[in-house]
């Protein structure tokens, strides 16, 4: 059987992420996190924060393609200076944004019922202490709501 992403999918994986604690959920199609290339769906609600962080394995770029909402792309520096932020939106100007392993980043959620595709190079392995970033609230810290805030004031 092949998966089709039809909007039932893109329905059931927003209903989850609003359920979710973190506010947002995956809908993952690689059958196992050691599968060498991790594709999932990422539901994602407006209130959820993804502390910014990068990636320091040379395999480990990402990438996403917006399927519904509006998500917020943001890069930084070492110290924690926006250097790049876009708006991906279905249809419009970006529509999909490539981050290569290194690069500080996150994304914000900008409307409810936002769903992105991602890929990148399995197995999974979690964000470690490093590839945190140092200067950024972490999740579920009390800094961490009104950062976001701050973040979300780009668009």
């Amino acid at each position: 059987m092949i998966d089709i992403i039809d909007l039932a999918l893109l329905d059931n994986v927003s209903s989850e992420a609003k359920k979710s604690p973190r506010l947002r959920k995956n809908h993952n199609f690689h059958k196992s996190l050691e599968e060498p290339c991790n594709r999932l769906l990422n539901g994602m609600e407006p209130d959820s924060y993804i502390r910014p962080h990068r990636h320091l394995d040379p395999e480990k770029g990402e990438s996403i393609v917006i399927l519904r909402g509006r998500l917020g792309v943001i890069a930084f520096d070492e110290q924690g200076s926006i250097t790049q932020h876009s708006l991906l939106v279905p249809g419009g100007n970006a529509v999909a944004v490539n981050v290569p392993c290194g690069v500080f980043h996150t994304f914000v959620s900008l409307e409810r019922g936002t769903v992105f595709f991602e890929t990148k190079a399995g197995p999974y392995k979690p964000i470690t202490e490093e590839e945190s970033a140092h200067w950024a609230p972490g999740e579920g810290s009390a800094e961490a709501t009104p950062y976001l805030e701050s973040l979300k004031k780009l668009w």
